[in-house]
């Protein structure tokens, strides 16, 4: 049974990289990016105020608290 000859398979794949890269940069070169203007922030305000922001909270890690005795 023949042996599949791997020797080209290098070259090959690079340059098959290469051409499709080529081809991309070619087509997107002909493209026009439009920017997106920004947008309004007076609408995004929040009116009304979350439960958690009117009081004080912390996380206490089990390793942190203080020892029984």
């Amino acid at each position: 049974m023949p042996q599949l000859d791997t020797s080209t398979w290098l070259l090959t794949i690079t340059l098959m990289i290469l051409s499709l890269f080529c081809i991309y940069q070619s087509k997107m070169i002909n493209q026009t990016m439009t920017s997106i203007p920004p947008q309004d922030k007076k609408h995004i305000q929040p009116t009304a105020q979350l439960p958690w922001e009117t009081k004080w909270t912390k996380i206490y890690l089990p390793h942190s608290s203080p020892l029984q005795s």
